[in-house]
């Protein structure tokens, strides 16, 4: 089987340093893998989100997510060789380690979760908790990097969903 770091990435991060928040889910889905862009279902949350709450200027069209660096906003992924819902991923694709060192290596402020699968593999292979972790700012840390749990802007998700811990994030984004 290849290492994580010989498979390719469908697209690649949005990293690079100095950035005050990134954004991870689990992977990208397949629409969003054939535009070749984060978040790019009709229907999905992410960009009439950032820009409800005020992360962004405008609403932004996925294929604009490059312009997110302007604003110190990255993006990735746990799995960044597979696409589809999360529970058509198979768990041995999720790059724990390799999320840990892009975090480790770019230092954002906030790694900001945007689904609780993502967050919970994280966490329990990071620092062994057990279960979902609840919305919000959690305990735990990547050195100075605060972590931060969302609800699921996908379609697929809508009977979680709150706007209330995005607004949340925003007020932390805002303190840095």
């Amino acid at each position: 089987m290849p290492r994580m770091s010989d498979r390719r990435p469908i697209i690649p991060d949005l990293l690079r340093p100095g950035l005050r928040l990134v954004f991870c889910g689990s992977a990208l889905g397949t629409a969003s893998a054939k535009a070749k862009a984060y978040y790019a279902k009709p229907g999905n949350k992410f960009w009439p989100t950032l820009h409800d709450i005020g992360l962004t200027p405008h609403r932004f069209a996925p294929g604009d997510y490059p312009a997110l660096l302007e604003l110190g906003i990255g993006l990735t992924d746990i799995n960044k060789t597979q696409s589809g819902n999360d529970d058509a991923l198979a768990p041995e694709h999720d790059d724990v380690a390799g999320l840990a060192a892009k975090i480790e290596r770019y230092r954002p402020a906030i790694l900001a979760f945007t689904a609780k699968r993502p967050a919970q593999v994280f966490l329990r292979d990071s620092f062994g908790l057990q279960g979902p972790p609840p919305y919000g700012l959690q305990p735990q840390r990547i050195g100075r990097t605060r972590l931060f749990v969302l609800p699921s802007t996908s379609g697929s998700g809508v009977r979680y969903w709150d706007i209330a811990p995005w607004r949340e994030l925003k007020i932390l984004f805002d303190g840095l």
